[in-house]
């Protein structure tokens, strides 16, 4: 095998080195006990629950798919929950606890299965097929599961299964997440129980004004197009209503101006106050925050939000602390800070990205300082913030009791560690089964331009500059809240690869790409073309003029989604800059993506026709003077293929010449070891001959 091919199948075969590392942590109260999930090696695909115990490091199989199961047969939901989530994983892909953490549910091939873990017991339960997001109640008593449309309850020893609620109408949901919440707001849940057990938060979900959309495999003509609600930018959402359910009374309506407010973001119910719910307007320039009357149903604003172009959704708040202070991340004076109650616990150099733990003492959040590539856990106390992190890298944590899961990678190691801590003590590491790559990435993080633009540097391994100049492969996504450029070895393997086969690889986060600020965060308001491909040609020009390396006559940019937009319109509109592209999965026309995400940025298309068309690529295709390959699955249901077909089309009608790679049966991220693959391998000879020669200097 040549070294050409052996990175891409290592790759495929492994989902990007990411099998075998362990995830999905939960931390039981006391700190002694800790679940995740973790593939048996390398290369399998099929996650199994494990617990460690956090004081001796003693680690042991809780529930082993394959002993469960024959084979796996994934339900409709199911697909749909994990293409919402990139989920490329089989297996168990998620689970629940009560309380303690002593009693588990999760769902294999729609099945409910329940653990034990004070008997070891490990079973099946007799529930109504097929079953999704299961979640037992604090108490460890009953299970509520989403099933058919019904939010269902069963008790934890396997009897009295009933429909908690019915839905009424053929396109009511209850206790599920709609597309736009589970795509665009990061809420993949759909109901909440109270601390006690004994009554459910309830989302009821109406498609029923959703346009219809058919999304058929051209590569399997007997198979009938898949019917979808898909909510389109100007178009009806769902209705999304909440109530609340009890084990053994009729439900109650929750009461607020749904009219005004439509989105969902969130909810929370926790022993320590009332339940809260996050609701936003249409524009999402206004986020309220409301307590709900348990009893009644009836709302009341506690705090609002506002921002002159949207409000920025960071995860873990709304929630109370234990002594009944309101949590949340509010953009003040150039940062994203953490609020308890009317007081900013974090300053102006930090940018909360998101809420972890919340402690009798203290908060735990994900952060930035000075280095947006850079993000560490933080304390934040009484006494001020203190990084719990003590490494430079990207860091996460989970925590119970005092025993904190840090999960931690850097520029110097290929995959991520996991640390059990304790204070400053260090009790033990949970072992990942992941292969290591056969390459390292080397990574230069520079500053390019006058925006101070984070950028990476890949170079061939054993490069000299008495080489010659070497091709400029441009690699972002570029799109909003979404940085590549971060200080972890993992996200530059095949931009690594590409400069082995003798490109100078640059990677570039522009306006709009987190990490930075509100105001760096709003900068695209409106425009979602021009601040994005400008920063990249800033940063190229920047780079070019300081490094002889590159050679500014042979620049080629690839992307995927946002990325293959970013790619698509860079030879569309700089043809003096880009002299080929490869757009993967590409949004080209965003009249036909989603609300949420969609009118964010550009606002409602039917208010502002003129800013779509000012961001679409359709009619730009005529300029098109360059190579310019287009990737697109054929069932994407995200980016629905015909983006890339509507863009062939004009392209076509504009006589410019181009490629159209379909990838049959792949929705929106390739996951077969093939395909992906030979994805790389035919980008790679793309990009040779559109740039002229072999890529090398």
């Amino acid at each position: 095998m040549s070294a050409a091919q052996s990175f891409p199948r290592h790759s495929a075969r492994t989902q990007g080195f990411t099998l075998g590392v362990p995830r999905n942590f939960t931390v039981d109260p006391a700190g002694t006990s800790v679940l995740f999930l973790r593939s048996s090696a390398g290369t399998d695909r099929s996650n199994a629950l494990w617990i460690l115990e956090a004081r001796t490091g003693e680690t042991r199989c809780v529930a082993d798919p394959g002993r469960l199961q024959s084979d796996e047969t994934v339900p409709a939901a199911e697909r749909a929950r994990r293409e919402r989530l990139r989920e490329r994983a089989t297996g168990i892909t998620g689970y629940a606890t009560d309380r303690t953490v002593t009693r588990i549910a999760f769902s294999l091939s729609g099945r409910l299965f329940a653990a034990d873990l004070s008997t070891g017991d490990v079973r099946e339960l007799p529930a109504q097929r097929p079953v999704a997001d299961p979640r037992p109640d604090p108490t460890g008593s009953h299970i509520a599961y989403a099933s058919e449309g019904e939010l269902r309850l069963i008790g934890f020893d396997g009897t009295g299964d009933r429909a908690l609620v019915t839905p009424d109408e053929d396109a009511v949901r209850w206790g599920v997440a709609e597309f736009i919440a589970a795509e665009e707001m990061g809420r993949n849940r759909g109901y909440w129980w109270s601390p006690e057990g004994t009554e459910l938060l309830v989302a009821r979900v109406d498609d029923s004004e959703v346009r219809h959309w058919y999304l058929g495999d051209p590569a399997e003509p007997a198979q009938p197009p898949t019917t979808m609600r898909y909510p389109a930018a100007g178009t009806p959402n769902a209705e999304v209503g909440l109530f609340l359910v009890g084990t053994e009374h009729r439900p109650v309506e929750l009461s607020w101006d749904r009219e005004t407010f439509p989105y969902v973001v969130t909810a929370h119910w926790s022993e320590h106050g009332p339940p809260l719910v996050a609701v936003q307007t249409r524009d999402q320039r206004c986020q309220l925050v409301l307590e709900v009357d348990p009893t009644t149903g009836r709302t009341r604003e506690i705090a609002r939000e506002t921002d002159p172009h949207w409000v920025e959704i960071k995860a873990g708040w709304p929630a109370w602390t234990p002594d009944g202070h309101l949590v949340r991340i509010s953009a003040r004076d150039g940062a994203y800070r953490l609020v308890v109650g009317d007081r900013e616990r974090t300053g102006p150099h930090v940018q909360v990205r998101a809420v972890l733990h919340i402690g009798t003492e203290d908060i735990l959040v994900s952060a930035s300082e000075e280095d947006p590539a850079e993000i560490h856990v933080y304390r934040v106390g009484p006494d001020g913030t203190e990084r719990l992190s003590p490494t430079p890298g990207v860091h996460t944590a989970t925590r119970g009791g005092s025993t904190v899961v840090l999960s931690s990678s850097g520029l110097d190691t290929p995959s991520t560690t996991v640390s059990v801590v304790d204070g400053t003590r260090t009790l033990t590491e949970i072992d990942s089964y992941a292969e290591s790559p056969e390459l390292r990435a080397h990574v230069e993080l520079l500053r390019s331009g006058e925006r101070s633009l984070r950028s990476a540097l890949l170079l061939p391994h054993g490069y000299e500059p008495d080489q010659g100049r070497l091709p400029v492969l441009l690699d972002p996504y570029g799109g909003p809240q979404a940085q590549r450029v971060l200080a972890r070895q993992a996200g530059y393997l095949s931009s690594q690869w590409f400069a082995d086969q003798g490109f100078a690889v640059v990677v570039t986060d522009g306006r709009g790409t987190g990490g930075r600020g509100p105001g760096w965060d709003r900068a695209i308001a409106g425009d979602l073309a021009g601040p994005p491909l400008d920063d990249q040609i800033d940063a190229l020009q920047a780079l070019t003029a300081e490094r002889d390396e590159l050679d500014p006559t042979r620049v080629a940019i690839r992307g995927w989604s946002f990325g293959g937009y970013l790619a698509a319109l860079a030879v569309l509109r700089r043809p003096d800059v880009f002299h080929a592209a490869i757009a993967g999965a590409p949004v080209t026309d965003w009249r036909l993506y989603d609300t949420h995400y969609t009118e964010r940025y550009l606002g409602d298309p039917n208010q502002v026709p003129a800013t779509y068309g000012a961001n679409s690529l359709l009619d730009e295709a005529s300029r098109l003077q360059r190579p310019l390959m287009l990737i697109h699955g054929t069932v994407d249901d995200n980016v629905v293929p015909a983006h890339s077909l509507r863009l062939s089309e004009a392209l076509t009608a504009s006589c410019r010449p181009h490629s159209l790679l379909p990838l049959p049966g792949v929705s929106h991220m390739p996951t077969a070891e093939s395909t992906t693959e030979n994805l790389l391998l035919l980008q790679l000879d793309f990009l040779r001959t559109a740039l002229g020669g072999d890529g090398s200097a």
